[in-house]
């Protein structure tokens, strides 16, 4: 194999490297916002003085 073919397929993976890379880190990006609005979600819809009074009529 000659020189000029080494470096292509050098260049050729160490590329396909970054960009799996940055897909990666897109990926979890999302993940990670996802999760903080699941939270956010989570937060907004608890009531903590629900069902601490009852009302009765006789």
């Amino acid at each position: 194999m000659d020189i000029a073919a080494l470096s292509m397929q050098t260049s050729a993976l160490n590329t396909a490297d970054m960009v799996s890379v940055a897909v990666f880190k897109k990926a979890l990006e999302t993940i990670e916002d996802s999760g903080e609005g699941m939270i956010k979600m989570m937060e907004q819809s608890v009531t903590p003085h629900l069902g601490q009074n009852i009302d009765l009529r006789v």
